[in-house]
């Protein structure tokens, strides 16, 4: 699986961006889609997933909606509410379908790029 995301950039505290994440080689349908961040010096963190349902960190429920498009099989992160502490490069995540929240960086065996999101004041 090939996993390119994209749709970072720079945005001021309380704004949207909405990231994609484009696979090839396999049917996201039959993968844990996933989204984690790391921000300068700390360690990559688990944002939000979805099987056949979808699962988020606490600091960001209510404000970012991980969906997919089988169809164009690409996935998505849509923030809104935007904080400068969202501010971190985003990585897209792909595995194998199971149970659990996804959560867990050992879920994933692909990973795409990663893009650049910072949230300025």
């Amino acid at each position: 699986v090939q996993l390119q995301a994209f749709g970072g950039g720079l945005v001021q505290a309380g704004g949207s961006l909405r990231l994609s994440c484009a696979a090839s080689g396999r049917t996201l349908s039959r993968l844990r889609m996933g989204w984690f961040r790391q921000a300068p010096g700390k360690e990559r963190e688990f944002v939000a997933a979805i099987t056949w349902s979808d699962y988020y960190a606490d600091s960001v429920k209510g404000r970012f909606t991980v969906s997919r498009d089988n169809v164009k099989n690409t996935a998505y992160l849509q923030m809104n509410s935007l904080k400068i502490e969202d501010t971190a490069v985003y990585y897209c995540a792909a595995g194998d379908l199971g149970p659990g929240t996804g959560a867990d960086l050992s879920m994933y065996g692909y990973w795409g790029q990663g893009t650049l999101v910072t949230v300025s004041s």
